[in-house]
């Protein structure tokens, strides 16, 4: 019988021989299904208690624990597989597959969903709960002790505060209510789009970019391999002769596509990038 007729079997009345444990109960064997709550697993789980992370969780562009990820076995958050690899916790984004989720759900899977972070309040919100959720409430609360004195380290280093242009692809940039802009603060900077009042993930014509006058860029193209229309922005001679008038600071990606302790690795190099730039030891 093919995977998914064996599935609609199941619903149509067969019973889940192991049932998901109580959500009082700590659970052993952990699937995660989103690159977010793979990394918040990885960092609190107990040896042995995770068993599977999303197959993103591996890919370095997207995964700040790209390495940690080999341990696991990988998913791709299909119902069949994580059915068979038996759970008795699922973790999912609140923006992960519906359909997955709700058959999921309906075979009498635990689920838990977690919210997108869009500020280190919820980032330290996400690393509690899922202290709580895996039983290691003490290894949740030490990660966010290191990162509350890290941030506090930034916050004292004195860096020049100095006009900052988040610029990514098709001329999309983030304003408030975003994790990236709140690094932006972190490091002692500020962030133009919220200078501009803009909110959340948004549109920066070039023109605005331009009277803004950026004293510090960061962002930049993707590590795509040739021509990509959605970067043409960065081609623009305008872009350009911005870009090569002020200073340069990297912003990986996959230190900023979730949040965790290992985000402040991107406010530590927008800090050194300012830093440089005004002629100061990074």
């Amino acid at each position: 019988m093919g995977s998914r007729r064996w599935l609609a079997a199941i619903l149509a009345g067969l019973a889940w021989p192991a049932a998901a444990t109580g959500a009082d109960k700590v659970p052993q064997r952990v699937v995660s299904m989103n690159v977010c709550t793979d990394q918040l697993a990885m960092l609190v789980a107990r040896p042995g208690q995770l068993h599977s992370v999303s197959y993103l969780a591996r890919d370095a562009g997207t995964s700040a624990m790209a390495e940690e990820a080999g341990a696991y076995a990988v998913n791709h958050g299909l119902a069949e597989e994580i059915f068979l690899m038996k759970p008795d916790l699922v973790l999912a984004g609140t923006y992960t597959t519906r359909t997955t989720i709700s058959l999921l759900r309906r075979l009498g899977f635990r689920i838990e969903e977690f919210q997108p972070e869009a500020s280190f309040d919820g980032v330290r919100a996400n690393l509690a709960r899922m202290g709580d959720l895996l039983g290691n409430p003490v290894r949740a609360k030490t990660l966010i002790a290191g990162m509350d004195a890290q941030i506090a380290a930034l916050e004292a280093a004195g860096t020049p505060r100095l006009r900052t242009a988040l610029t990514f692809a098709n001329s999309y940039t983030a304003g408030s209510g975003t994790l990236v802009s709140e690094v932006v603060k972190r490091a002692g900077l500020d962030n133009i789009a919220e200078m501009l009042g803009m909110t959340g993930t948004a549109r920066l014509p070039l023109e605005l970019l331009v009277l803004a006058d950026p004293e510090l860029m960061a962002g930049g193209q993707s590590e795509v391999e040739g021509p990509a229309l959605a970067e043409q922005n960065f081609a623009h001679p305008v872009y350009r002769a911005l870009a090569a008038a002020s200073a340069e600071a990297p912003l990986e990606n996959r230190l900023t596509v979730c949040g965790g302790p290992f985000t402040l690795e991107a406010a530590r190099a927008l800090q050194a990038a300012a830093r440089r730039a005004r002629g100061a030891a990074p």
